[in-house]
């Protein structure tokens, strides 16, 4: 992994170094990434990184040793501008993917998509490609929910170096997705990867997103926990108090 020289400014939520960004930052700072071959990866955080990443250091340190981590719900927002860096706004992981298919249709920049149920991935890339003319999937792979054996790995890290993509994308959800890019930084010759998490299903059309005025108001969790409660009620349930009382005790900062 190339060390990454800091293009934004960062600030320390409970302990997770939380990128003061914007999409038009981000994409600016990927595309950066790509042309300096940086071979890194980028975190979309949630309140639900934050929270795994108290009971996980080495979650919290993988956040931290990424290129960027966007602030993808509005409480970490809200934190960066409590903190003083007012121009950030919410990075969402579905968004942040729908502006860099623009800009990889623009520039020619190739993607392979890693992630989510049997078919999704081959189904996002092909509605990808027809709404962004210009975009390039070169590969998709959907990975067992079993952990992958090490011939198994070692065929799809040799699969991607083979396609050699500017962008991986990876749709495993937090914190799945932070391990595997964080395993891998070091095999995979993409000039990025980009956790993104439920983007690959809600760009699929497979799960429905939140309304905007929810997601603005920093309400989407609301609307999730109400589509798919069994899977995600520990999450907001429990793990949203746990964010609340962190930050009464620790407030944000400025990152070292």
């Amino acid at each position: 992994m190339m060390e990454t020289k800091p293009a934004h400014q960062r600030v320390d939520v409970l302990g997770v170094n939380i990128s003061a960004v914007n999409i038009p930052t981000a994409v600016e700072v990927i595309g950066n990434f790509i042309a300096d071959d940086a071979r890194t990866y980028v975190t979309v955080t949630s309140v639900h990184g934050v929270v795994e990443s108290q009971h996980d250091s080495e979650l919290m340190d993988i956040h931290n040793r990424s290129g960027m981590s966007t602030p993808d719900g509005m409480p970490l927002v809200w934190c960066c501008k409590k903190a003083g860096v007012e121009t950030c706004e919410r990075t969402y992981g579905p968004d942040l993917m729908l502006a860099l298919c623009e800009e990889s249709a623009r520039k020619g920049w190739t993607n392979y998509l890693y992630g989510a149920g049997p078919g999704v991935a081959d189904e996002l890339g092909k509605r990808l490609e027809a709404d962004y003319p210009g975009f390039k999937v070169v590969g998709t792979h959907c990975p067992p929910f079993r952990p992958l054996t090490d011939e198994e790995d070692a065929a799809i890290i040799a699969e991607i170096n083979n396609l050699n993509p500017d962008i991986v994308w990876v749709g495993l959800s937090t914190p799945k997705q932070e391990w595997w890019m964080d395993a891998h930084v070091n095999k995979i010759n993409a000039r990025v990867m980009i956790g993104v998490g439920a983007a690959f299903d809600f760009h699929s059309g497979n799960t429905k997103q939140a309304p905007t005025w929810m997601q603005k108001s920093g309400l989407e969790w609301l609307f999730r926990l109400a589509t798919e409660p069994k899977r995600l009620w520990k999450r907001y349930l429990l793990g949203h108090p746990q964010f609340v009382w962190g930050m009464i005790k620790q407030r944000p900062k400025i990152a070292d």
